[in-house]
Formats: C-alpha cells, sequence, structure tokens
C-alpha cells in the first residue's frame, strides 16, 4: 500500500474543501483558493475535518495516482493557509536584479538585461544590501507554479562548477570542482 497516499490530510480550521461530481477538488482557504481535478478512478473523502483519498485496486497506475493526488491535494491545503516562499540569490560580479511591480529585471553578466514577466499568483521581491549577493524572493500559494518559475529564472544563467557565479537557490550546495592545477616542476 502507498505509505504516502494512505496518510490523511488533516484540514486546519479556516480552509473549506468541496470535491464536485466530475472530481474536481477545490480548497478555500485565507490566502486564497486552489483547484485540482483528479483522476476519475481516484476518490477523494472528507470527514471530520479529516480529507482521505482512496483507489480501487492494487494496480501499478493506481498506486502511483494515489501519492501523486494525496500530496498535491495537501500542497494546496498548506499553500492555501501558510503559503510557499523561495529565495534565490545571484552569485557573481554586477549580477543584479530589480522588480517593478511583477516584471523582475535581471542583469547577469550578459549584453542585455533579461526582463521577465511574472504570473500574477506570484509576489516577487528583490533585495540588495552592501556586501551581501542580490536576493529574489518568490512567495505564492501554488507549490508547482513557484517553483516552475523559479526554475526558468535558474535557467538563465545556471550556477557554475568553477566559481559558482549563476543563480541558486539558498542553501543549495553546488558541487565544485578544483579547476587547473598548477604545472609541477
Amino acid at each position: 500500500m502507498s505509505r504516502i497516499g494512505k496518510a490523511p490530510i488533516t484540514i486546519p480550521s479556516g480552509v473549506t474543501i468541496t470535491v464536485s461530481n466530475d472530481n474536481v477538488v477545490s480548497v478555500k482557504g485565507p490566502k486564497g483558493e486552489l483547484t485540482q481535478a483528479v483522476d476519475t478512478d481516484i476518490t477523494v473523502s472528507q470527514e471530520d475535518g479529516i480529507l482521505t483519498v482512496q483507489r480501487p485496486s492494487e494496480q501499478k497506475k493506481h498506486k502511483a495516482l494515489h501519492g501523486l493526488y494525496r500530496s498535491l491535494l495537501n500542497n494546496m491545503v498548506i499553500g492555501v493557509t501558510e503559503g510557499y516562499k523561495l529565495t534565490q540569490e545571484l552569485v557573481g560580479v554586477g549580477y543584479r536584479a530589480t522588480n517593478t511591480g511583477n516584471t523582475l529585471d535581471l542583469v547577469l553578466g550578459y549584453s542585455h538585461h533579461y526582463v521577465f514577466q511574472l504570473p500574477e499568483e506570484i509576489k516577487v521581491t528583490t533585495s540588495s544590501e552592501k556586501g551581501q549577493t542580490p536576493k529574489i524572493i518568490l512567495e505564492s500559494i501554488d507549490k508547482q507554479l513557484i517553483g516552475q518559475v523559479a526554475a526558468k529564472i535558474r535557467s538563465l544563467r545556471a550556477p557554475e562548477p568553477y566559481k559558482g557565479k549563476g543563480i541558486k537557490f539558498v542553501g543549495e550546495v553546488l558541487r565544485r570542482k578544483a579547476g587547473k592545477s598548477a604545472s609541477k616542476k
């Protein structure tokens, strides 16, 4: 049995979950509302403040979908109550990040700026204190969307393995290479 799929989801106070007839689950909380279409084979039931996800059989497809939809629904519940926050830092000389509203302007050592228009579901802030690397802070209730946008921003200048220059997540450990060694005499 799926260990993730059989774990129940406790519904915090202030969160309402509705399951429609065509298996579309909508979660509404203090930070917003999210919806997710669930496969027709998987049943989602709610009773006494606990949300459970069940599968009809032990087929490989049903096992995979069981854990998947339980995780997606749990991420939605966490998103509408607490929200998600990702912080990225720009490592490199002259790298800068500024934002006006939901437009992110990045200077990444190329001959041109990158102007990145973010979806309205994501709130972006930038900070650059003296002596610190510039930071991009993304906040949203949708975990999948914020991860996808953060990966797209990171792909504009991925960290290189020698000096570590590029856009990386705060706390991310990079695998570093030694580089050229001095010649032996």
